[in-house]
């Protein structure tokens, strides 16, 4: 499909200022920020406190380009493969500490031999993980002073920042939250990662002994879900600690069961000898830790989502937003008025082309969602769907593209209820056998009732914004590119920020847009505006200015999002993961805001596939040194 007009960026409403789940409570800790999945660009990012490990997000193979490319006309640094081999030492210095305190994270990363270790939740965990990221802080700074490579000096500088802000967010945490885990969760997800259907069969028998170390059954090990008691407990029992949101307890309580029985149905898919003894175990410890949470947890959890102003500024730290939350939610309502604007127009010619009574882009919005593909359609659209918006890129050199396919598929139950939105699974980045990325569209959220139903992502015009962000030219191809172009690690792991990822996501829906069908674009700019209501609704929540219910009524009548979306919105900005929403707006922001520097500088040399296959060659650097970088590159080119 040609564009009407040539391909340029849509700004935010025109406005040019610019894994392993357990915890889903705030990335403050520093004992992980562990997302094995991509996060995706509608369900809440499930966050866990766990040691000495960042935001792990796997590459996708290598692969082969597709599509010719333009003339050169400039080219980013890339560090040669023997820089990357000596940053990549550097980098096992902090992968050391997350394999001794978080094996399950390591091992979907990659790391070998891990596969029937778990997690240490034993009394003292937190100061032992933050005393041996210290040793590792002090052995990566000897290592920067001697460093005379300036892109492995770089990849050193973003080794030390992760290690800082592990012990700067555990210490944070430990100062001012009860400890919180929930055990379901975090098995179901390590369980989940080891029993994929692209994980080597020989792998597969470590889940049945790392079950059996959850549940305590192996000598020298105690039942996960006891530990993450006994601490929590402990943790209520000190006066001055704040106690988890009753909305989090209260939803971790709804979903138990499904995450439990999802392990059951992994276990039996592979048919691995020895899961009668610690599946039974695990659903006898997983009925008294929901007794606990009724009884002890749930009574005493705080009504108030709000966190202590010192873990909100570190929330936004981390993820990666460098401005004040005042002046990001005062673009981010412009933005959202803008946006509303810009969709009217486009809302009237849908209306008029399909006899619609009503030209409002609300209205106009619900009677697209009324066109809901059937469930055993649902997969053939959306791969038919991918076809159409790679032969854009391919036509109109937006992006370099693999030679394979991108893979697609359904959720399982328990995923669903986990994560019940289109999402992305990237694979392991070390050691990768042939492992790809998927695209995983969920069908319905088992744990929510027949009045908590979506209807915000299997229609025909929504699929072509969901397809951007998650597949092609979005997190898919984001990730794959990292292990095409040789990424370190420093860059493709353990400079994991939101910014960047999410920034990415939302930008490729912006570069995809001009080539959708008046539908589409309705539907993208309906999901821009989430962005935008994100970006003032998370922080203006924590200042008071909102309550849960102003804020889902908001998204409900203004977005245009379900009940049951509107109430996952919020959510995940009171307990799930405050914060982290807001950098989907901030990182597009950032990306427009380069875009726009490299063509003053570029001019008529400008080629947006050069640009962009130089931003993803980069990996996952914050928007400061991303910036630094393809600046840098057009200055000496």
């Amino acid at each position: 499909m040609k564009a009407r007009t040539s391909e340029k960026l849509v700004s935010p409403g025109r406005l040019c200022t610019r894994w392993i789940p357990g915890r889903t409570r705030r990335d403050v800790d520093g004992r992980t920020s562990a997302l094995q999945r991509c996060p995706s660009s509608e369900a809440p990012v499930e966050k866990t406190r766990f040691p000495g490990s960042t935001l792990l997000l796997a590459a996708a193979v290598s692969c082969s380009h597709a599509s010719a490319l333009p003339p050169a006309t400039w080219e980013a640094p890339r560090a040669s493969g023997t820089a990357i081999q000596r940053s990549d030492e550097n980098a096992r210095v902090l992968l050391a500490i997350q394999a001794k305190f978080t094996p399950e994270s390591a091992a979907r990363l990659g790391v070998p031999g891990l596969d029937d270790r778990i997690t240490d939740l034993t009394p003292g965990y937190r100061e032992r993980a933050r005393q041996a990221t210290r040793e590792a802080l002090a052995e990566l700074e000897r290592r920067r002073e001697a460093e005379r490579d300036p892109l492995v000096a770089q990849d050193l500088r973003i080794l030390i920042h992760s290690a800082q802000l592990q012990i700067r967010g555990s210490e944070l945490n430990e100062q001012y939250e009860v400890p919180y885990v929930n055990p379901a969760r975090l098995i179901f997800g390590s369980m989940n990662a080891l029993l994929d259907p692209q994980t080597e069969a020989s792998r597969r028998p470590a889940a049945v002994a790392r079950l059996r170390k959850y549940t305590g059954l192996e000598p020298g090990t105690q039942p996960i879900a006891k530990l993450a008691a006994d601490e929590t407990r402990r943790g209520l029992g000190d006066g001055k600690l704040r106690p988890p949101p009753r909305l989090e307890v209260e939803t971790d309580l709804k979903t138990k069961r499904f995450l439990v029985d999802g392990v059951a149905k992994l276990l039996q898919k592979y048919q691995l000898a020895g899961t009668n003894e610690p599946l039974a175990a695990l659903k006898a410890q997983m009925a008294d830790y929901e007794r606990f949470l009724r009884d002890e947890v749930l009574p005493r959890a705080t009504p108030d989502f709000r966190l202590p102003p010192p873990l909100y500024a570190f929330a936004l730290e981390r993820v990666g937003v460098d401005i004040a939350p005042e002046r990001l939610a005062s673009i981010a309502h412009q933005s959202f008025e803008a946006l509303q604007r810009e969709m009217a127009p486009i809302a009237a010619e849908v209306a008029k082309a399909r006899g619609l009574s009503s030209s409002d882009y609300r209205d106009v919005i619900r009677a697209l969602k009324k066109e809901q593909i059937a469930d055993d359609q649902v997969l053939r659209h959306y791969h038919d769907r991918l076809a159409q918006i790679e032969e854009i890129i391919r036509t109109n050199h937006i992006v370099t593209l693999p030679s394979r396919p991108a893979r697609i598929r359904l959720g399982t139950p328990a995923e669903n209820a986990q994560q019940p939105a289109p999402h992305m699974q990237p694979p392991r980045l070390i050691g990768n056998k042939g492992e790809q990325g998927e695209f995983v569209l969920p069908l319905d959220n088992p744990a929510a009732d027949s009045a908590q139903k979506y209807d915000d992502f299997n229609f025909p015009a929504a699929s072509w914004t969901l397809t951007a962000h998650e597949a092609r030219p979005g997190h898919e191809l984001q990730f794959a590119t990292m292990v095409e172009h040789g990424v370190p690690l420093a860059r493709a792991v353990f400079a994991f920020n939101s910014v960047n990822v999410e920034g990415w996501g939302l930008y490729a829906e912006a570069i995809t847009l001009p080539y959708m069908p008046p539908e589409g674009k309705l539907v993208s700019l309906q999901l821009r505006l989430q962005r935008a209501a994100r970006a003032f609704l998370d922080p203006e929540l924590q200042m008071g200015k909102w309550t849960p219910d102003s804020a889902r009524e908001l998204l409900e009548r203004d977005v245009g999002l379900s009940h049951a979306f509107a109430q996952s919105e919020v959510d995940r900005y009171t307990f799930r993961s405050p914060a982290q929403a807001t950098s989907y707006f901030f990182g597009y922001l950032k990306l427009t805001e380069l875009r726009r520097d490299a063509e003053a500088r570029l001019g008529g040399r400008f080629s947006a596939q050069r640009f962009h296959d130089a931003i993803l060659a980069q990996g996952l650097l914050p928007p400061d040194l991303l910036r630094e970088a393809v600046l840098s590159a057009i200055a000496a080119n």
